[in-house]
């Protein structure tokens, strides 16, 4: 079995990063890097990829999120198309948000 693993979000460093995290939960209101939805991106001649994972199997936002993806990045310079993979592994899970965010949403331990 193929498993993902997350960028640390100290290598989260280009730019595109940044452009990917304008795009909002819905629901939490919250950017969706930083929420941990996105495990990987990469650019190669024009095509970006973007491995990223949903709160939930059944998350209504879904298609909202991939969507915002794709038009977030074809606004980054050199990107004309966009691949989105929905991965299921890892799990997502509260620890994957961002500690500044976590304790916003869900108090502190």
């Amino acid at each position: 079995m193929n498993h993902t693993i997350p960028i640390p979000e100290e290598k989260q460093t280009t730019k595109y990063w940044k452009v990917v995290n304008t795009v909002m939960d819905p629901e939490l209101d919250v950017g969706i890097v930083d929420l941990g939805l996105i495990y990987d991106i990469s650019i190669d001649n024009g095509v970006a990829t973007v491995t990223m994972t949903l709160t939930s199997v059944g998350c209504p936002a879904g298609p909202e999120i991939m969507d915002g993806v794709k038009k977030a990045l074809l606004t980054y310079p050199g990107v004309k198309e966009v691949v989105v993979n929905l991965v299921w592994e890892p799990v997502w899970g509260p620890d994957r948000v961002h500690v500044a965010i976590r304790d916003l949403l869900f108090g502190s331990e």
